[in-house]
């Protein structure tokens, strides 16, 4: 036993109708002779999700001695109820900012070989559009882009159609992913290579991404999942001739080998001097 945090149900105050059980993703709360009660002390994390949808506010938060927390068997049950109850599970820790209790969950998940959804897992990667406008989904390939009444003797024209490119911030389900060739771009390529957007990034959907500076392992697990849950029909990898770079084609390789789908990949290098080599 030790002294923790946890939650109290007044029994004077409940009147039985449920509400709390549903927003307790842990299964810590079952409706017992008509009144919600605390199941087990081993189920509760004190966080108090719970709390604020008790239409009675017969649920408080109060230390005393309790069974410790145990994250694994917590997630033992919780799978039980299906994916979206796991998913309200780790929104839950990551919302408390739970770090150790998120990865103890995430670890129980892929030990079970249990899908682990991706924007519980880390919050950079996202499915959607959360709220941030540099990351809201936005496809261009059917705008027409205005130029200006002054413009005279443009060279080129800018071939990006969608928006975001920063690999962290893509959703995995962005609609223009389907049936589009996939370009992966290591974030120094367009700087160092003048002809990029005519040459290599036309028709295609941009991904930006540094593999010296961010983790290969996230890269992987957010490019299988794009390539996985899209009709992808190509992939190009392109980067710079420095040894860095190179990290990222056995990730786009392993990552469309987990797909088991045939997907055709391309890797274009690009040297300093802005030469490119296929």
């Amino acid at each position: 036993m030790t002294k923790r945090k946890i939650i109290r149900i007044d029994d004077a105050k409940c009147n039985g109708c449920g509400e709390c059980i549903p927003n307790c993703p842990e299964g810590a709360i079952q409706v017992i002779d008509n009144k919600a009660r605390l199941i087990s002390d081993l189920f509760c994390d004190g966080l108090g999700a719970c709390i604020g949808h008790c239409p009675q506010g017969a649920i408080t938060i109060e230390e005393r001695e309790a069974v410790p927390y145990d994250e694994k068997k917590v997630m033992a049950n919780i799978v039980k109820h299906g994916r979206n109850t796991i998913i309200a599970h780790l929104k839950h820790l990551k919302d408390h900012n739970e770090k150790g209790y998120l990865k103890e969950a995430i670890g129980f998940l892929k030990a079970k070989d249990i899908e682990v959804p991706l924007d519980m897992a880390h919050p950079h990667l996202s499915h959607g559009f959360s709220g941030c406008p540099g990351s809201k989904v936005i496809d261009m390939s059917k705008a027409e882009r205005s130029h200006g009444n002054n413009s005279t003797n443009v060279s080129a024209e800018p071939e990006l159609k969608t928006w975001p490119v920063q690999i962290m911030l893509v959703p995995v389900n962005a609609p223009y992913f389907n049936d589009s060739d996939l370009l992966i771009a290591a974030d120094c390529v367009p700087f160092a290579y003048a002809d990029f957007h005519r040459d290599i990034l036309k028709s295609k959907v941009l991904l930006v991404g540094c593999p010296k500076l961010d983790d290969l392992a996230v890269y992987e697990e957010k490019i299988s999942a794009i390539v996985k849950n899209n009709r992808i029909k190509s992939v190009t990898y392109v980067h710079m001739e420095v040894p860095c770079c190179y990290g990222l084609i056995d990730v786009i390789k392993e990552a469309i080998g987990k797909s088991k789908k045939t997907i055709p990949f391309k890797d274009i290098t690009i040297t300093i001097r802005g030469e490119k080599r296929e």
